[in-house]
């Protein structure tokens, strides 16, 4: 078995070797706080690591303008630990994808040997389980070269070992600003409340079953005032669409699922 406590990222240039079917190992806490270890293959199969605390906490950085935070999901309606800025936009993107059923932070070390026999170890920043029962796991770097050469050697380990069961890594590149914002925006209204008084959600979808601009379905639908949340809510929840790669206005579009303002249709995970 690989030594946990000896296992530290290196720092040396050479590559790391994370050859098929390599002795890849996970180390996590199990729900009364234990620390265990076992080979990566099986705690994948058998772990559900969405429930599971992080194995180790997120640092703060002194002179860094956010630290670590929780983030609550709409998705699980539990709070979820985010270390970064970055990391929390992300958490965003992914808690408004239908295909998540649920996140977590930092849950599982995964530690591996290099081709020279050197014992490795990295943590993935995020945990994202699918519908199909498949898993992402994910670093939120706020620049491509964010950790240098040694993340991304890891990232190419923890890549491999995730594509041994099935599984994806990735290193998700920060969203542009203008979609940034709109998910932040949209965030705020994520809650159930903001849904409002019974009937109100079917009211703003029938007033958008074609796509017309924000505030003139808004208005349809009954006072703006109230029924902006709730068209934010479902925003949100995607059961009405608008594209968020332009800044949100009250003459933004807004239509039914499937619809984009160059009118194509489909979606893709």
């Amino acid at each position: 078995m690989i030594n946990a406590d000896t296992a530290r990222p290196g720092g040396r240039a050479e590559r790391v070797r994370a050859d098929r079917g390599a002795a890849f190992e996970a180390v996590f806490l199990d729900p009364v706080g234990q620390t265990v270890q076992q080979r990566w293959a099986d705690a994948a199969l058998a772990v559900a690591f969405e429930d599971l605390p992080p194995v180790s906490a997120f640092p703060a950085v002194p002179g860094r303008r956010w630290g670590p935070g929780l983030w609550w999901s709409a998705t699980t309606g539990r709070h979820v630990p985010a270390g970064s800025n970055a990391m929390r936009t992300q958490l965003m993107a992914l808690d408004r994808d239908p295909d998540v059923t649920a996140l977590a932070g930092r849950p599982v070390r995964l530690l591996w040997r290099t081709g020279r026999g050197q014992v490795r170890s990295w943590i993935p920043q995020l945990f994202a389980r699918y519908t199909d029962g498949t898993a992402l796991l994910a670093d939120c770097p706020s620049h491509p070269d964010a950790g240098g050469e040694r993340a991304l050697r890891a990232a190419e380990a923890v890549s491999a070992a995730c594509a041994d069961i099935g599984w994806a890594y990735r290193r998700l590149p920060p969203l542009d600003d203008i979609t940034a914002a709109n998910l932040k925006w949209l965030a705020g209204y994520r809650h159930p409340r903001n849904a409002g008084r019974p009937g109100l959600t079917a009211a703003v979808l029938e007033a958008f079953t074609r796509p017309r601009p924000l505030l003139e379905g808004a208005a349809a639908a009954g006072d703006p005032i109230a029924v902006l949340p709730a068209v934010f809510n479902v925003l949100w929840h995607r059961q009405l669409t608008a594209d968020l790669a332009t800044a949100l206005h009250e003459r933004v579009l807004v239509g039914p699922p499937g619809w984009n303002c160059s009118g194509r249709t489909g979606g893709a995970r």
